[in-house]
């Protein structure tokens, strides 16, 4: 059980109580001593403030060896991000120094990590103001219902006592504390809301950080069960998942109820990049394209959110260098990676032809360049989208002509051409094609869809389902160009 000590009034109180009192560490026991062995302590000294920083650092030193608790010290250097506040960004090396402790302790001792706490020293008045702050800065549910009293692993057990209650039970005890003096400056967020919101709104109600303290409750309650109910919508709005990759069924997502759909959106990002910071703002832009039906927008971390043909596909900027995914239109071209390029296209084919030898001949082209030629009708196209494409062959594709292309995922299968309908893993055909392990994600994929039937492994090999017959009359042609 690692204590995140300070040395400040709340985190002193905490080790006192956790060493000579009764604490409720949400391990099923409710309010309970805990064992004197069972506590380790850690302090950060972040060095903000000079002399004062290691004074904090000596006061914690002086508190554990007073109660023969094993203290572990951490000196942390960092920068705050582009957008990121000061404060943010010590209590994220705080936190990361904690989960790195707690791994060391449960390494040693030979637990599970699910056993391990990590407590820390919120009051209800930190909550309070974590709540107003929020509310000035604009926030849905979850940043309203503030610190929760539980997260995993982190425990809060005095998030229902007040500040000024930690420090009477430290003049009882004769227990002296340290004092921030970066505290008073208001032109932080917190300092300000602590010295000039708080004291306006104990004028109205003197209870007012358990008045709060509930209102977080409530609301932290019903976020969760949103996040839930947005969570299994998700699960079945998801198309296609790969790391770096997340594609959704746009016309779901268009209908699910909007405060759903908004934390499907942000699940969906954390699922590709736990560390992008989504704005409200970055939530609606991404939803507006959804109801559009088109458009893109670029995300926190550089990821691209892009609705089109009914899907929203979002991926990280690395996902985006490293394989080939999106739509490729008819006619259109795609970049693949590797300095390939696919160029689709409709053709139109004679009445009278040699399919065997148009198959053969069409392996690749003139160029020695690998090409497809699918049967339109077979991938789904009626005559009026591609002989309209036919007439137009240099125009835009404005139609709902379209190809999804990735790359392979274990349990692929496909029927090849040549096989008469008997299906193969395509794991086994890249193997017999002697394509290393490591350069298969760049070899393009093309489907009907997103986690849909396969119609070439380019380059590769086509599926018998899609080819040209007797009665075909337009045909999408692909070709996988390497460009000079």
């Amino acid at each position: 059980m690692v204590l995140m000590v300070s040395g400040g009034a709340d985190s002193t109180a905490l080790l006192l109580m956790a060493c000579s009192s009764r604490l409720d560490i949400a391990d099923g026991r409710g309010c309970a001593p805990i064992a004197r062995e069972r506590l380790h302590v850690l302090h950060v000294n972040h060095h903000l403030r000079g002399e004062a920083s290691d004074g904090d650092e000596m006061f914690v030193r002086d508190l554990c060896e007073r109660f023969g608790l094993p203290l572990c010290v951490e000196h942390a250097s960092f920068e705050c991000l582009e957008g990121q506040n000061l404060e943010a960004a010590a209590r994220e090396v705080r936190y990361a120094a904690a989960k790195r402790y707690v791994r060391e302790l449960c390494r040693e001792v030979g637990v599970p990590r699910s056993a391990a706490r990590i407590l820390t020293a919120h009051t209800a008045s930190d909550r309070a103001e974590t709540f107003f702050m929020n509310a000035i800065k604009g926030s849905g549910p979850a940043g309203l219902s503030s610190i929760p009293r539980r997260r995993n692993i982190v425990v809060r057990p005095l998030i229902d006592k007040t500040h000024d209650e930690l420090c009477d039970y430290l003049r009882c005890a004769n227990q002296p504390w340290r004092e921030d003096e970066s505290n008073n400056d208001t032109s932080y967020l917190r300092n300000f809301v602590r010295h000039n919101v708080m004291p306006l709104a104990l004028e109205r109600n003197g209870n007012i950080a358990s008045t709060i303290g509930s209102t977080c409750d409530i609301l932290g309650d019903e976020d969760a069960f949103l996040s839930q109910l947005a969570s299994t919508a998700l699960r079945s709005c998801i198309r296609r998942q790969q790391e770096g990759l997340v594609v959704l069924d746009g016309d779901r997502l268009a209908a699910a109820e909007v405060a759903i759909a908004r934390r499907m959106i942000r699940l969906a990002i954390r699922m590709i990049d736990s560390e992008a910071r989504l704005e409200m703002r970055h939530v609606e832009a991404v939803l507006s394209c959804v109801a559009a039906r088109s458009g893109s927008r670029t995300l926190p971390g550089g990821i691209d959110a892009r609705m089109e043909f009914g899907t929203l596909a979002m991926r990280t900027a690395a996902a985006r260098e490293a394989a080939p995914v999106g739509w490729l239109s008819v006619p259109g071209t795609m970049a693949c990676g590797n300095g390939c390029v696919l160029e689709a296209s409709i053709v139109e084919l004679p009445a009278v032809i040699d399919f065997d030898a148009a198959i053969r001949a069409a392996a690749h082209d003139l160029n020695g360049f690998p090409v497809l030629l699918a049967d339109a009708e077979a991938l789904g196209y009626g005559p009026a989208d591609t002989a309209s494409l036919a007439e137009k062959r240099g125009a835009v594709s404005s139609t709902r002509v379209k190809v999804w292309v990735d790359s392979a995922v274990a349990g692929d299968v496909m029927c090849p051409l040549g096989m008469h309908g008997r299906s193969k893993k395509v794991s086994d055909i890249l193997n017999e094609a002697k394509i290393p392990v490591s350069e298969r994600a760049a070899v393009p994929v093309v489907r009907t869809g997103p986690a849909c039937s396969i119609v070439w492994v380019a380059g590769v090999r086509a599926d018998d389902r899609f080819k040209c017959t007797a009665a075909t009359r337009y045909a999408v042609k692909i070709v996988l160009k390497r460009m000079e």
